[in-house]
């Protein structure tokens, strides 16, 4: 079977899930080119766990974590299966031990508000992969390379988070007001170091420029560590949006191997 990309996409405010832009347009665009996987596992920045969870339902819910925002949003549903035989692939590949099988979570807005522009017919099996709270970037980075085999098997691996996420601060009244200058400058630095595959600087993002107000929290980091954990030496990565939205919230997003 031919070997699936890898893809880190930014998923930003709820907002997304309705607005036409630049960055949801290019995740539609996105869709159009991607082979279609047997089945897609998201790394989520919203499932926060002790342990390593995946979800192993047949049929998974839709969750609206969000509040404050315009009906419409709660009214949309992404109907898609759940993918349990995939799920217990991803434990068998790190061992057994290490993850465990969940049933109640569901697909929330970091999975759905992106797959409803890559796949708008949700006509592909998903499942999640949690964030343990207890790991430190380095432990999430080395869990992500043993899910290696899976790009193999059929199963695209989609990491949704933020490189630059600073909720406190963020402009909530128009999604393109001019960005903050601290948050350009730690978008750019990222950029740079993905661009020269420096997984090292990546993963001791604390001695990044502005990194305290870049990353106040890891949830929406993290998720990237493991997209490029799973790039192999001399593999390319294309960015698919450079955006930056809301003044502190970059929508950055690539995609390895494609």
């Amino acid at each position: 079977m031919q070997e699936l990309p890898v893809l880190f996409m930014s998923h930003g405010s709820p907002m997304n899930i309705i607005e036409d832009n630049s960055f949801t347009r290019s995740v539609s665009q996105l869709g159009g080119k991607l082979v279609k996987p047997t089945a897609i596992m998201v790394i989520s920045a919203h499932w926060l766990t002790k342990g390593t969870q995946v979800t192993c339902m047949t049929n998974p819910r839709t969750i609206y974590d969000f509040y404050g925002f315009p009906q419409e949003l709660y009214q949309i549903k992404y109907p898609c299966l759940g993918a349990p035989k995939q799920a217990e692939a991803v434990i068998e590949a790190a061992g057994g031990a290490k993850i465990t099988c969940d049933l109640e979570w569901g697909i929330d807005h970091a999975a759905w508000s992106v797959l409803k522009y890559l796949y708008p017919l949700a006509d592909v099996p998903v499942f999640e992969m949690s964030l343990d709270i207890l790991k430190s970037p380095q432990e999430h980075y080395n869990l992500a390379k043993e899910l290696a085999p899976l790009r193999k098997e059929g199963v695209l691996i989609m990491a949704s988070g933020n490189l630059v996420h600073n909720l406190r601060l963020a402009k909530f009244e128009h999604t393109y007001d001019e960005p903050y200058d601290w948050a350009v400058e730690a978008d750019q630095q990222m950029k740079e170091l993905l661009q020269q595959g420096d997984h090292v600087g990546l993963i001791r993002y604390e001695g990044l420029t502005a990194s305290r107000l870049a990353i106040p929290t890891s949830e929406h980091y993290l998720p990237m560590l493991y997209a490029i954990a799973l790039q192999k030496d001399g593999e390319g990565l294309t960015f698919t949006c450079d955006d930056i939205q809301n003044g502190s919230v970059s929508m950055r997003s690539f995609v390895i191997g494609a």
